[in-house]
């Protein structure tokens, strides 16, 4: 199987931001292919920060970089201290430099570059491989291995599966430590076993509490850790002006649907179709999917005590849309959708499925296979 994986839509935007802005960052999880990415551009010197000479060199960043030019790039950014005040200097003064930064960890890091930074920096956030670079081939195991390179490019399904062992153990023992997360290992083990659950679902913070003995302030610090460098998704819900009770609380997602199933030891497609969390994989891996689709960072969910929801919502050029994933052979309107449509105002929406076929259930609702996801990218109705 070939490794060379094309992230089009990915490098393109990628370019466009690098031949505007003077800094571009590249957010994403450990080993999602930030360094590839990179090192197929066109640049100058590359400073990787888990080399300890390059770490050594950037100690003094205005002696290392000041007499450069071309594009720079830096790999891990957020273990180099003092540096985004200095290259705001250097933007503003040299005008032959253009630097690419990359990075694992997005909090403190476009929380620093956005005060030091400010219309000089733009962002673009990696994910795993996107379904619609693959061949049919890889396409096949995308949805049970997920998106990280080796873990889907894995000779077979048990190689997949011992990376992914490997990558959540490495994450735990060594990764999170370092992000400020002082428990032990095993602890954090439990609590995204238990996140795991969740997904899909909207998270009871006080249940997780009394189940690891810690505070909901402990939970809530925990899970923006493992949201900022770029493991869980927390989906938040679309408030609205309306007499109806609105679900509050925000939902959870493990964006890798790789990571997912080896957290619920779910080793193969066989093992996934019979699994009670089936349906909740499906979604949670044509979410992220769309998100990627639609190149939006932030979507949101719909949902009302009563019972009415949307999985995912977001608007484009003033207009709202409206997604819902189903794994049905053949789904129609429901009264739940028919809620959605009328509360949310929605222009348009789409059923996704894994069946073949693309059927209107409603003048403005579409059940797509998943293989016409791309359809939601520029709608046309």
């Amino acid at each position: 199987m070939s490794q060379n994986v094309k992230r089009h839509r990915e490098r393109q935007k990628l370019q466009e931001m690098i031949d505007y802005f003077p800094i571009t960052a590249i957010l994403g999880a450990r080993q999602v292919g930030k360094s590839t990415m990179a090192r197929e551009l066109d640049w100058n010197h590359f400073f990787d920060m888990e080399n300890p000479a390059d770490a050594r060199l950037l100690e003094n960043p205005q002696l290392a970089l000041e007499n450069l030019q071309g594009l720079i790039v830096i790999d891990e950014v957020q273990w180099v201290q003092n540096l985004f005040p200095y290259l705001w200097y250097l933007v503003d003064q040299k005008k032959q430099q253009k630097f690419l930064l990359l990075g694992s960890a997005s909090g403190n890091l476009i929380n620093q570059s956005s005060e030091s930074l400010a219309g000089r920096i733009a962002y673009l956030t990696l994910s795993g491989f996107s379904r619609e670079d693959l061949t049919s081939e890889q396409k096949k195991m995308h949805w049970i291995r997920g998106g990280f390179p080796s873990s889907l490019l894995a000779p077979d399904d048990g190689t997949s599966y011992q990376w992914r062992e490997n990558y959540v153990r490495t994450y735990l023992e060594r990764d999170l430590p370092q992000l400020g997360i002082q428990i032990p290992a095993g602890t954090l083990r439990r609590f995204w076993l238990m996140l795991s659950h969740y997904h899909g679902s909207v998270i009871n913070y006080a249940e997780i509490s009394r189940s690891l003995g810690i505070s909901d302030k402990m939970i809530r610090y925990y899970l923006d850790i493992l949201s900022q460098s770029f493991m869980v998704r927390i989906v938040e819900p679309w408030f609205i002006n309306t007499s109806k009770r609105i679900v509050k609380s925000p939902k959870i997602y493990l964006r890798d649907s790789g990571i997912f199933h080896y957290l619920q030891s779910i080793h193969s497609k066989e093992n996934l179709l019979v699994n009670p969390k089936l349906g909740a994989s499906w979604e949670g891996y044509v979410l992220e999917e769309a998100r990627k689709i639609i190149q939006q960072e932030e979507i949101f969910f719909w949902a009302t005590h009563a019972g009415a929801e949307l999985d995912m919502f977001w608007q484009w050029k003033g207009r709202n849309f409206g997604l819902e994933v189903k794994f049905a052979d053949a789904p129609g309107m429901t009264k739940s959708l028919h809620s959605a449509m009328e509360d949310l105002k929605l222009d348009f929406c789409w059923i996704v499925y894994p069946g073949e076929k693309s059927y209107l259930v409603h003048e403005k609702v579409k059940v797509l296979p998943l293989e016409q996801l791309a359809q939601i990218a520029t709608p046309d109705y």
